[in-house]
């Protein structure tokens, strides 16, 4: 769906709940956030991550639909100690929200206020090779990979490799038919 609306809050602790709700297994979290949480993702480690959210390093959001209000995705940007660059991180979109342009939406806001208040020159990510969709929609907003990471991982007896993928502010533009992102909280 082109010009599916979402607007970006601040992500907080309360937000965990969607999160955990979203991610069905281990799989699921090595997926969305590589090795950086462990299944089961609980509160501690939820309390932990919304900390985090609140320092200068890091900008973690939620999508809303601005149609219904209903919550339908989650996005982080990790800042470098340089602040020109930071690295997009922690995607999920809710299960019931997935196919409909929302993710696209989501990131092109969470791009513009990356390459509009927050400054950067730079946005790189990591996503597992296998994740098509994930892939896809990086490389519509534009984002092209730099590398490849053979066999960074191991998950219930597969390998799964990485790609490191970038994309500089001016290389950007909003996808047809997605705002730019004014009028998200940064």
């Amino acid at each position: 769906m082109s010009g599916a609306a979402v607007e970006l809050r601040m992500f907080t602790r309360a937000d965990g709940s969607f999160l955990t709700s979203w991610i069905a297994g281990p799989v699921e979290l090595m997926t969305w956030a590589g090795p950086t949480f462990t299944w089961p993702l609980d509160k501690l480690q939820i309390a932990a991550y919304a900390a985090e959210s609140m320092t200068r390093r890091r900008r973690s959001w939620m999508g809303v639909n601005s149609r219904t209000g209903q919550v339908v995705g989650h996005a982080s940007v990790r800042m470098n100690a340089d602040g020109a660059a930071g690295r997009l991180g922690r995607v999920l979109i809710a299960p019931e929200a997935r196919g409909c342009g929302m993710g696209a939406a989501m990131l092109t806001h969470v791009l513009a206020v990356s390459f509009g208040s927050l400054g950067l020159e730079r946005v790189e990510l990591g996503v597992f090779s296998h994740n098509d969709s994930a892939v896809r929609l990086y490389e519509r907003l534009g984002f092209q990979v730099e590398r490849v990471l053979p066999d960074v991982e191991q998950v219930e007896g597969q390998s799964w490799s990485a790609l490191q993928m970038c994309l500089a502010k001016q290389d950007w533009a909003p996808l047809p038919g997605h705002h730019d992102g004014s009028g998200t909280t940064p």
